[in-house]
């Protein structure tokens, strides 16, 4: 898929903040509103746009413990992979799985309430599937955290 210059306009906006009216986008990209809306519309179809949601603030909901806990896996087949991820979806602190190239072989970015929940869902997860390793690290402060994919190079670069 291609993108133009509006494309990739209204796509930042939408991304920033998907509660912005049509009206507007459309105001700030200068087409009309059927043309905008059809745009957004092609975007949500082709799985650009995969879905619009609100963020939460943890802190503000008790879930302000935050850990990255880096697996390596018993073996390397297809099969095991299958079965770990299947068992890493099932698990409710689990917000993001990377796969990776290196020491370990998996990043998941966990989020639970305090050391008792992470300990908890620590033995759920080694309990649930063998693992040659797993290191933990926790976060003390969030500095920086940005859902916006950074489209500002891709606006300059396009025609």
């Amino acid at each position: 898929m291609t993108f133009d210059r509006i494309d990739l306009k209204i796509l930042d906006i939408l991304q920033r903040d998907a509660t912005v009216p049509v009206a507007r986008i459309a105001d700030q990209v200068g087409l009309s509103q059927t043309p905008c809306w059809k745009r957004i519309q092609k975007h949500e179809e082709a799985g650009v746009i995969r879905s619009r949601v609100a963020l939460l603030n943890p802190d503000a909901l008790g879930l302000s413990l935050s850990a990255f806990v880096m697996v390596e896996a018993i073996e390397h087949t297809a099969e095991w992979r299958t079965e770990f991820l299947a068992v890493t979806e099932t698990l409710e602190p689990v917000r993001d799985i990377y796969r990776l190239a290196g020491t370990h072989d998996f990043m998941l970015r966990v989020v639970v309430s305090d050391m008792p929940a992470f300990d908890a869902f620590y033995d759920t997860l080694t309990s649930k599937i063998r693992l040659r390793s797993v290191s933990s690290v926790f976060s003390l402060e969030q500095v920086k955290a940005s859902t916006a994919l950074p489209l500002s190079g891709l606006i300059a670069n396009s025609n």
